[in-house]
């Protein structure tokens, strides 16, 4: 018998629970449980944020399906635990999103200012750690986040009680610093990879902090980089191709030229 595909959510959990059928299910879908889909659920997120960055919006609803099948996939292993269901997480976030927004669901008459609006925001989120008993403005910050992004967050946070420059200079010279620090342990005449790991650390996470600054996400511009730096390698790799030689029988300069090439055209 052939499900009727529809629009509505509830069609999406009935074709999860019937993945995950004991008798008629899918053998790879029963297999797993809450940590196993969790590398798939990181992966469907990073495409999301791919099929945005490239602007290709025919292909985004269907990575978001993705994205959205995962929720259905921890709610159906929750309500076979008796956990909760889907349900309970449009419930959860439905009321969190009218707790956060009192301006707009309790008393809309009176706009609020920007500066007002982050001062609501930040009362409120202080408000929801004191009932979970999260004392620390760090307490609820993810460990498994990506690195760039778990240290704007924890600037983000600290920033909100002061601990942060108001002014651009002192971040720069704070990055020449860690550089410094950097450089001081690779001269070491005994090297130590553990300090120069902490120093290479100490580094970007003030990288992360001039980012900040200036309005720029650290984890978003580093995808970039690295999608520009792809793309123009594989113009050198391109160039290099037409000299009839392997890229590792073209010299370092050779293949620096090949690259002002690449980038020269691309500025044209």
């Amino acid at each position: 018998m052939t499900m009727q595909v529809t629009s509505d959510i509830q069609t999406l959990l009935n074709i999860m629970a019937k993945l995950r059928d004991p008798k008629s299910g899918c053998d790879w879908d029963l297999a797993q449980n809450f940590g196993s889909i969790v590398p798939f659920t990181l992966e469907e997120a990073y495409e999301v944020a791919d099929a945005i960055e490239r602007a290709d919006w025919q292909a985004l609803p269907s990575e978001l399906g993705d994205l959205l099948f995962q929720v259905v996939f921890y709610c159906q292993l929750a309500q076979e635990q008796g956990m909760f269901d889907f349900g309970t997480v449009v419930e959860r976030i439905s009321n969190k999103l009218i707790s956060r927004h009192p301006h707009v669901f309790v008393d809309s008459s009176k706009p609020l200012s920007s500066k007002e609006l982050k001062l609501q925001w930040e009362t409120l989120k202080s408000t929801e750690r004191a009932e979970q008993q999260q004392y620390s403005l760090l307490d609820d910050i993810p460990q498994a986040m990506p690195a760039l992004s778990r240290s704007m967050k924890i600037q983000k946070r600290v920033a909100q009680v002061g601990f942060d420059w108001d002014e651009l200079p002192p971040v720069v010279a704070k990055v020449y610093e860690e550089i410094d620090e950097v450089m001081e342990e690779v001269n070491m005449p005994a090297r130590s990879s553990t300090r120069i790991t902490e120093e290479v650390g100490d580094l970007l996470f003030a990288v992360v902090n001039m980012a900040r600054h200036l309005g720029v996400e650290p984890e978003q511009a580093l995808r970039q980089a690295n999608s520009k730096f792809e793309r123009r390698f594989r113009g050198v790799e391109a160039l290099a191709a037409t000299q009839q030689k392997p890229m590792q029988q073209h010299t370092l300069d050779e293949l620096e030229l090949y690259w002002q090439q690449v980038k020269s055209a691309e500025i044209k």
